[in-house]
């Protein structure tokens, strides 16, 4: 199943060497730059309990090393768990699921969403609680593919993907972040231009980090890891988003230089690689968040064929307490493939304009 994703890609594929080339020519033009130490995080690190937590899920296996002594992080990821961002309020109080549960969620979901494309396409958590409700065919009105084009998902015991805060749910949001949602949700009803729009249907970006919905596990959530001396890069299938990350502990930007996607700087702890993401455009806009969004993720290779990837995302302005989220990226033999998505997005200015139109015509 996991081929069909190849029905919504071009067929030009990311090589590995290309993403080589395009880090070195990176690495020559910033030799230049200046590299004294970089601020260590400061509230958006992960409590000591999830740190202590990833790195016991390391003490019994001893990943592979690359030529420099880092540990190999390299190859095709994708997320694939079926796990629940949040926990859903049938699951109130339970972070696990029993082994018998899952297995009837299994048995569920492969009758709910099998081969003959009788239920529409379940992105995010909508998979999961299908499958916990048992409901006989999954329906949904912004559905746009049948069941018949999802990719395989993940069931374990986990309810969320939300560790932290223990209740598994996402804090509430502040009076602030509100009021910019509902500015956003209006604009994006009646929207003037294309800048009403988010960077996702603009086919501009589709945000760092991407977690919850169809972006952050299943067919839209293959990625690339390279390693180079004193670089990681990380590439997105979806967009063919780019994340060129230094490890040799130069500082941010000044604050006033912002990036759609932050910027980045990385760092090994023991064998966990670590990457603070700051300096957020105010248009990024990742669940809402305002330009003071920092990201601290965390790699750790578990095993073979996983990484624990572990997120804490904290904006004062957004939500009203950091929040850490934590996800397995399993290895997959499938390679990258151009996502056309044309920037601005042909379609949807097409929409815009035929409906300006028509208003025109009404005298409205």
């Amino acid at each position: 199943m996991e081929n069909r994703r190849r029905a919504n890609m071009g067929m030009a594929l990311v090589g590995t060497l290309g993403v080589m080339i395009a880090l070195v020519g990176w690495s020559s033009r910033i030799q230049a730059e200046q590299s004294t130490p970089a601020a260590k995080p400061e509230s958006s690190s992960p409590p000591a309990a999830l740190r202590a937590r990833a790195r016991a899920a390391t003490s019994r296996y001893v990943p592979p090393r690359t030529a420099d002594g880092q540990v190999d992080l390299q190859g095709i990821w994708v997320s694939l768990s079926a796990t629940p961002l949040e926990r859903p309020k049938a699951l109130e109080g339970r972070d696990r699921l029993t082994d018998e549960e899952v297995a009837e969620l299994k048995r569920r979901a492969a009758r709910i969403f099998d081969i003959s494309g009788n239920s529409d396409f379940a992105a995010g958590d909508a998979f999961f609680m299908a499958a916990w409700e048992n409901t006989p065919r999954f329906r949904s009105v912004t559905s746009t593919h049948g069941s018949d084009e999802m990719t395989v998902r993940e069931f374990d015991n986990r309810t969320s993907l939300v560790i932290d805060p223990p209740d598994g749910r996402i804090p509430p949001i502040t009076a602030e972040a509100q009021q910019r949602r509902a500015s956003a949700a209006a604009a994006g009803q009646r929207p003037a231009g294309p800048e009403d729009l988010t960077n996702a249907l603009r086919c501009i970006t589709w945000s760092v980090p991407r977690l919850g919905g169809r972006y952050g596990a299943g067919d839209l959530a293959f990625y690339q890891i390279v390693q180079a001396p004193g670089y990681v890069l990380i590439t997105f299938e979806i967009g063919h988003d780019a994340r060129i990350i230094p490890l040799d502990g130069r500082p941010h930007p000044p604050s006033h230089v912002r990036f759609w996607n932050g910027d980045s700087r990385g760092r090994w702890e023991g064998d966990t690689l670590v990457v603070d993401t700051t300096n957020f455009s105010d248009k990024s806009n990742f669940m809402g968040a305002g330009s003071g969004l920092r990201l601290l993720e965390r790699f750790t290779r578990v095993a073979p064929d996983t990484i624990n990837y572990q997120l804490t995302i904290n904006d004062p302005s957004t939500w009203t307490r950091p929040w850490t989220a934590e996800m397995p990226l399993k290895t997959s033999s499938e390679q990258l493939f151009e996502y056309a998505c044309h920037e601005g997005n042909k379609e949807i200015m097409e929409g815009i304009l035929r409906a300006t139109r028509a208003d025109e015509r009404a005298g409205r």
